[in-house]
């Protein structure tokens, strides 16, 4: 099998690290909401993936993380956690957001008919993991810590930039004026949190820092080793992932580890609906609820899913999901005709 690798920006054909088996990471949903078709298409474009290389005999491994708490709703370490948002948002605590929609998710899955991962840790079960990467780091001197928590010093780790093919520069001269001032560098990450002293979070923490919770990248990094060991095969995501998030997990593991972090790195392009940004406020986040209620099939949209091309944008309409299913039914009316 070929893949177009991120990490080279070349087509290769994978050379597994095992001759028994692949080993595939894949970053999951943050579950603080209903999941929108941007996100599914994701899902089961890597489903795609697995399949395949299970009918190419090829053993895949595969685990995909749940993030249920520690994504903050701006990628430079600011805002709020996004559970606690959607805790606020509905009245509940974070721990039943988190139950919620992760439940949902998983369920969301099945309905899919996407291969369930041998894995689908969540970031709240691997605290202890997540606080030892973090002190790996620390005592190799990758990290400082600040009023608000303990950040990764970006400056030390040798080509930071040459994953996403980031700008240092020109991504410091565009600064905003509420950069964070106590960061050394703009490109510096939380590894751990504090929680705020005048409140209480629904999910913290006692860490060798002080009581808080995870940053977001961390999660990864810790339950892809502990699951894969500390080289894997293909780690998965979305496009959007590579400039910070993927780019933070390189950084991290490869510091704490000594080795590449993953040999291959596959990414899903962006999903419009009607030829516009999915978006709450043009409210067009559609759910496999909103597919069903206009009475399409789930296969149907699986199946549109599945005709277009991972690395390309792809457009989600009504009238190609229309399409889809005609096209599936004339499939399932050849397959009665063809086996009676």
């Amino acid at each position: 099998m070929k893949l177009y690798n991120t990490l080279t920006r070349t087509t290769e054909e994978i050379q597994p690290l095992h001759s028994d088996k692949v080993t595939i990471y894949t970053c999951g949903p943050t579950v603080y909401d209903y999941p929108h078709v941007g996100n599914w298409f994701t899902f089961v474009r890597y489903d795609l993936l697995v399949r395949t290389l299970r009918a190419l005999g090829k053993n895949p491994v595969w685990v995909m993380n749940i993030t249920d708490v520690g994504h903050l709703t701006d990628d430079a370490d600011d805002g709020e956690d996004k559970l606690e948002k959607g805790a606020r948002r509905e009245g509940k605590t974070a721990w039943d957001v988190a139950q919620y929609y992760g439940d949902y998710f998983v369920q969301g899955l099945q309905r899919l008919n996407v291969t369930d991962p041998q894995y689908l840790p969540k970031a709240t079960e691997h605290i202890a993991e997540q606080i030892a990467l973090v002190e790996r780091l620390e005592e190799k001197g990758y990290t400082y810590t600040t009023s608000d928590g303990v950040y990764y010093d970006t400056s030390k780790f040798e080509g930071y930039a040459a994953f996403a093919r980031l700008d240092l520069d020109d991504l410091q001269a565009g600064a905003r004026v509420e950069y964070n001032p106590e960061k050394r560098n703009i490109t510096d990450f939380a590894l751990w949190k504090f929680s705020p002293k005048d409140q209480q979070r629904d999910m913290e923490w006692d860490s060798p820092w002080g009581r808080g919770f995870p940053g977001w990248h961390i999660e990864c990094s810790a339950m892809s080793m502990k699951y894969l060991g500390e080289t894997i095969d293909i780690h998965s995501g979305g496009i959007d992932h590579i400039p910070v998030h993927h780019t933070n997990e390189i950084a991290q593991s490869e510091a704490a580890t000594g080795k590449r972090f993953a040999n291959y790195w596959m990414h899903t392009n962006h999903v419009t609906v009607e030829g516009e940004k999915i978006s709450k406020s043009l409210g067009n986040g559609i759910t496999l609820e909103d597919i069903e209620a206009k009475g399409y099939s789930l296969e149907a949209f699986r199946l549109h899913v599945l005709e277009s091309h991972y690395r390309s944008q792809s457009k989600f309409t009504w009238e190609s999901l229309e399409a889809a299913q005609n096209r599936l039914k004339n499939l399932q009316a050849f397959a009665v005709l063809r086996y009676q």
